[in-house]
Parts: C-alpha cells; structure tokens; sequence
C-alpha cells in the first residue's frame, strides 16, 4: 500500500484527534482555535482525509467488559489452499474487529468480543470448524498494560490518547457488572454511529435521542471519566501514514518478571498494545506487545532494545510480522 502525502495541517489534525475528539458542543470550533484554520476548512479536511481512506472513523472505544462482554485474541492454523476461505469467514463475523495474516504456522489472527451471557469457546469452536482450521488458540488477556494505538505524525501537535498508558494499578481484568441506565445505554448506542460531520454533530445525535444536548454531552463525559468509554477518538489506517510494518511480539516471562516488563515495554511510543495473556500447550508465549513503525528492520531494532534493556530472554521470544490486513474496525457493541 503506497503512502499517502498530507500537509501540515494535516498532520497537526490527525495527531490532535487521534488522541482525543473533542466532545463539546462545536468541536469543530475548538479545533479551529488549536490549528488556527477556520473550522469549515477542518470539518472539509476531515472529509478528505475519510474519503482517502486515511481516517477510517471518528467515534468511542469503550472497554468491552465494562459493557458486558468479553474479548480474546484467536489463532488459526489455517492451510495456505484454505486460506482465503477462512479469512472471508472469519472477517465477516460482526463481532471480529482485527484480523490479519502473519507470518507464522499459525497463520490467521483475530480478535473476538461475545456478550459475557453468550459462551466465546463455542463460539471459537465454530468458526473452528468452518474454516476447517488445523489447530486454534484461544489466548485471553489477563492483565493489560497499554491499549490504543497512537501514530505520531510530528508537526506542533505530537502527543497521545489520555488513557492509552494503563499503569500498575486496576490492571488486572475483572468482571464488571455496571449498572448502565437507559438513557447510558440509548447515548453507547448512538455515539458508535460515525460522527456526523456537521458543525455541531451531537446536536445531531441528540436529536435522534430525544435528548438534550447538553445532558448528551454530559452523559459523555460521564462515560469517559468513569473509563466505560476510555476515549472519544479518529481510528486511522496507519499504512498510508507511512506505518507499513506492524508485528507482534510474544515472550515467555517468567511469572514475577510480567509486570515489571510490560509496564517498561509500554513506555516504547511504538508499541500500542502490551497484555499478560493466557498461555497454552501450543503456546508458551505470556507477554504480548504490538509495534507500528515504516520497516520491519526498525520493529526488529525495537525488540532488541526492549531485549536489552528490560532483559527478556532472546531465546523465549516470536516475532510475528502481519503480512495481510484482512480486517480492521471498532466493534459496534449492542447493549
């Protein structure tokens, strides 16, 4: 996929609303005054930047078992013949967010997220059976250090999401029953709808609710600040920003080494995603991290830094480099 040339402005608007969306009443307006440039001219550059396929969606990522469901990272050994067949079954299952080739045996990875009421094993099982896959693994988080991918595109405005760094503290994933009201419930709904590019969008969205605006907006931040929705945000399509190499990198750690190292590995601005996962008799592999950058010498580069300088053992280590995308969304969680 070749890289696609933007300006400045444009740099400085993807880096700001990748982080965070403002969730205000005109927020166009708001991000007028942090680019200088009129807000007719944000809301068109926006519309460019969809129509070149740069900026995929504008809209929430919600923790999914704050909502009631629950999520895990699958992998297939699928044969090279029966290949494209899996992956056409495996994308179109709504509840599959990523998907991607990668080089290894196990060669198909996807996300999966299930209504905690419904049995994700099963349903693993399933689609198990119709891509006729060879082996599965079924490799739920345990403990997430960072989650969020951030693609800094340099310019005056380099920073990242608020809540992308998870810290030491309530990392562990538990279930949660949250009480959500109705109206919580009527505003999740709506907000997973793109994001109208109008002036004042959530007058829009409002509207569609019968509510009032400011109580829309309200309840938004009340979402956001209990951390039911960790942000508000752009999801791009980081290849035709120049991030054409993305891998993922499992390690075998040792138990009381985990925290420690994927609170370190989380530091790299490179990695968007570091989780404890659990393991299997097909995969030994604990410590998962993922890495964006222009080269696959360049990921290889940043794992022997975190090799060294953290001291996980070379030896315990995959580095699996994704050699197709075959599905990249935000899941639309019914609840």
């Amino acid at each position: 996929m070749s890289t696609i040339n933007i300006d400045n402005v444009d740099k400085n608007l993807l880096n700001i609303i990748q982080a965070e969306f403002p969730l205000s009443r005109e927020p166009f307006a708001a991000l007028e005054l942090r680019l200088n440039v009129n807000r007719n001219e944000v809301i068109q550059r926006i519309e460019s930047l969809k129509s070149r396929g740069i900026i995929r969606l504008i809209g929430p990522v919600f923790n999914p078992r704050r909502l009631g469901y629950r999520t895990t990272l699958v992998a297939m050994k699928v044969p090279a013949e029966r290949l494209d067949k899996a992956e056409q079954i495996v994308s179109i299952h709504p509840m599959v967010s990523h998907c991607y080739e990668r080089d290894h045996d196990f060669n198909l990875w996807f996300t999966l997220a299930m209504p905690a009421t419904e049995n994700i094993d099963s349903e693993i099982h399933e689609l198990g059976v119709k891509t006729e896959a060879e082996e599965i693994l079924n490799l739920p988080a345990m403990r997430v250090f960072k989650i969020g991918a951030y693609f800094n595109l340099g310019g005056s405005y380099a920073s990242t999401p608020n809540k992308v760094n998870v810290g030491t503290h309530g990392n562990r994933l538990l279930n949660t029953d949250d009480d959500i009201s109705p109206t919580d419930r009527a505003v999740i709904n709506e907000l997973q709808q793109d994001l109208p590019l109008n002036e004042k969008p959530f007058d829009i969205m409002s509207a569609r609710l019968s509510i009032d605006v400011d109580k829309f907006l309200s309840r938004c931040q009340a979402l956001s600040q209990s951390g039911i929705m960790r942000r508000f945000s752009a999801a791009v399509n980081q290849s035709k920003l120049g991030f054409t190499a993305n891998a993922m990198a499992c390690w075998d750690t040792p138990t009381d080494v985990i925290e420690t190292a994927g609170n370190k590995i989380s530091g790299f601005p490179e990695i968007s995603h570091c989780y404890e996962r659990q393991t299997s008799t097909l995969w030994p592999y604990n410590l998962f991290a993922m890495i964006h950058t222009a080269t696959k010498e360049t990921c290889q580069a940043i794992v022997d830094r975190i090799n060294s300088e953290i001291g996980l053992d070379k030896n315990s280590f995959v580095l699996l480099f994704s050699t197709r995308e075959i599905k990249k969304t935000r899941v639309r969680y019914m609840i």
